[in-house]
């Protein structure tokens, strides 16, 4: 889907579930978005007068997350209450002699049919997966994958998405050395490309800062920032360490893993 239709598709999406959520005052959520999507959808929401979201996907800064509308009635942290009526986990543990990586987990769900758009982040762990799901589906793809051979003899199991809240994000640190803090710049250290490759990702639509999708090459990195480049990886700012004698900058990073 071309950048300019995705936006139309989103913003009308969203459209008709606030009016839905104003006029039925229920909380209402949309299918799990991509970051690309995502940030279409934090665009057309900064415009409108409409403020009572949140973005949610299982766990801090998930890729795939799905936005809850809620009415005047209640507040945020009741409706963030509610998230367990909507989102599940599926568990997924792998007999010892196994060992599987994200794409497999991918590909099997792919098998059974289901849209992407159904199910969240992969959590690939030690022993096995947790995969979070929209509720309304989880049976369904629990009893699919239970029929798949290559998880016959894995423990399958529902679980609240509460259980994945407090699973602790573990990193990598490194530092990268660059001339100023441009995004360009940033690409090109972490993709370890050249310059010119980097503005090629950039172009390409693949790099997301804070999840939104940016475009410019030129655009100031600050500190804090979480910069994604699809097919490299998730990234912290974490810290300016220091100057080196030529003026350029060392920085301390962070990837997610």
């Amino acid at each position: 889907m071309l950048k300019n239709d995705r936006k139309q598709y989103e913003s009308e999406k969203v459209s008709d579930k606030i009016e839905f959520c104003k006029t039925r005052n229920k909380i209402v959520n949309t299918d799990f978005l991509d970051m690309a999507s995502r940030g279409e959808v934090q665009k057309f929401l900064n415009g409108e007068s409409f403020k009572n979201y949140f973005f949610e996907g299982g766990k801090e800064n998930a890729d795939r997350s799905i936005l809850v509308l809620y009415p005047d009635k209640i507040t945020e942290e009741m409706a963030r209450k509610n998230i367990g009526n909507i989102l599940e986990v599926i568990r997924i543990r792998l007999p010892k002699e196994l060992k599987y990586e994200h794409r497999d987990y991918l590909s099997g769900i792919m098998k059974l049919g289901l849209k992407r758009e159904k199910f969240g982040d992969i959590i690939v762990n030690d022993t096995g997966a947790d995969v979070v799901v929209l509720k309304e589906v989880s049976n369904y793809l629990k009893q699919g994958l239970q029929d798949l051979t290559r998880f016959r003899k894995s423990e399958i199991e529902l679980v609240s998405i509460s259980e994945i809240k407090n699973i602790k994000t573990e990193f990598e640190e490194f530092t990268i050395i660059v001339p100023s803090l441009r995004l360009d710049n940033f690409v090109a250290e972490l993709a370890r490309s050249s310059r010119t490759k980097a503005e090629e990702i950039i172009i390409e639509q693949r790099v997301f800062l804070n999840s939104i999708l940016v475009e410019k090459t030129s655009k100031k990195i600050e500190v804090g920032d979480i910069l994604t480049i699809r097919g490299k990886g998730k990234f912290i700012f974490e810290s300016v360490e220091r100057e080196t004698r030529n003026d350029r900058l060392v920085l301390k990073m962070k990837k997610y893993i």
